[in-house]
């Protein structure tokens, strides 16, 4: 039987390739078109925007123009997070600009690398998905590609038509082209120490350094923003007349409370007389949150996914779960704004461990601490809750998702 590639999971490092003039685009007061408004924002910042989101970025080089640096500065003023993003001036073609993208991920402990250009913003996080299941199973080289649907011809100097180029097997290569770290960048010094300076594209580098290249799905609407009209279109299609997809979500758990040492909520285990009794580790926190989670896109409850009856989780840990439910979210083209946990228990005392869960939810879902929020109340003695013989949890959780 052949041997199977024992999945790995990446750290992955972007280089964004910002360096172009862009004179196909036409000139414009805004400067290149990486930096042209699309929906009330430069091109370039919805790209940045979309790997911040992305929960195997780990660092982002963004390689420049050295007289757009203001252009830069302002662009990045609309990117949420981005202070840690790093710029490097970029050469006289994108070979050299990448280049000296590569070289600035050095000592960064990244496994993979991304390669992408700032004028494509329309990709999701599916196709990084796709891409990342690819580079942790071992493939060295990874080209996001769409098949050719035009038929081709070839024409001889004068324009006149000489065949019809069958199509079979022909695909139109977009980005981000992927790779191994070590492997793209020693390709890409052997390409600059050899002179060769032909190469269309980084996948053209990988095929000659002799770097296997797997095609995976790529997307129809991963365009990259050529010419003006490309730029009018991308701002409609972005127009603030477009409703919103914002969805909202509600969980409800309760587990029983019985003897024991302690109870885990949100993540953080609280020394206590009681423990909550359960086939996972009973975070009744969690359990609701991953709810309301699932609920935003109809993909069904915590049970569909995780049954009780399943011996594998038994005594499993609940962010499992949670973070399972906010790959599902992503993966259908959803961004997680806030999430919002209620705890209804007696005891044990929630107050003085709120900032470490709002920190653990935060952690789990790949959002700021400030859009995350747990609350605690009583009740006030009444009902089943109120003879502490369990704790309920009621989550909400709002996500937008991109239209197509």
């Amino acid at each position: 039987m052949p041997q199977m590639h024992q999945k790995q999971p990446i750290s992955a490092g972007i280089v964004v390739v910002a360096a172009g003039r862009g004179e196909r685009a036409g000139a414009s007061f805004e400067g290149p078109k990486q930096y042209r408004s699309i929906g009330g924002k430069p091109v370039i910042a919805h790209t940045l925007e979309m790997f911040r989101r992305w929960p195997s970025t780990t660092h982002i080089v963004v390689v420049i123009h050295p007289d757009d640096e203001t252009l830069f500065a302002n662009a990045l003023s609309f990117v949420e997070d981005g202070a840690d993003i790093s710029t490097v001036h970029g050469g006289a073609t994108r070979q050299q600009s990448v280049l000296a993208g590569l070289r600035a991920l050095r000592g960064k402990d990244v496994t993979d690398v991304l390669i992408h250009d700032a004028v494509r913003p329309f990709f999701d996080l599916a196709l990084l998905e796709r891409i990342a299941e690819a580079l942790s199973a071992g493939t060295p080289a990874v080209l996001p590609a769409i098949p050719v649907a035009d038929t081709l011809k070839r024409s001889d100097e004068n324009g006149a038509v000489v065949d019809t180029v069958p199509r079979t097997r022909l695909y139109a290569a977009q980005t981000p082209q992927s790779f191994k770290y070590n492997k793209i960048l020693a390709a890409h010094e052997d390409a600059a120490a050899a002179r060769k300076t032909d190469f269309t594209d980084d996948a053209a580098i990988a095929e000659w350094a002799g770097i296997p290249v797997k095609i995976v799905d790529g997307s129809v609407d991963n365009v990259k923003l050529t010419v003006k009209r490309d730029i009018a279109m991308a701002d409609e299609r972005l127009s603030l007349t477009a409703l919103p997809d914002v969805r909202t979500g509600n969980g409800y758990d309760v587990h029983q409370l019985v003897p024991g040492d302690g109870v885990t909520l949100c993540g953080v285990f609280i020394p206590h007389d009681q423990t909550l009794k359960g086939h996972s580790d009973a975070d009744v926190a969690l359990h609701a949150l991953t709810d309301a989670l699932l609920a935003t896109c109809g993909a069904g409850d915590i049970g569909d996914h995780f049954p009780p009856s399943d011996p594998q989780w038994k005594g499993a840990p609940s962010r499992i779960f949670i973070e399972h439910a906010a790959k599902i979210v992503r993966e259908r083209g959803g961004t997680i704004m806030n999430a919002d946990v209620s705890l209804i228990a007696e005891a044990p005392k929630v107050g003085p461990h709120r900032d470490e869960m709002r920190a653990k939810l935060s952690e789990f879902l790949g959002i700021t601490i400030d859009r995350c929020s747990v609350k605690a109340t009583t009740n006030e003695t009444i009902g089943f809750v109120g003879r502490r013989e369990g704790i309920a949890a009621i989550a909400t959780a709002t996500v937008v998702y991109r239209s197509l």
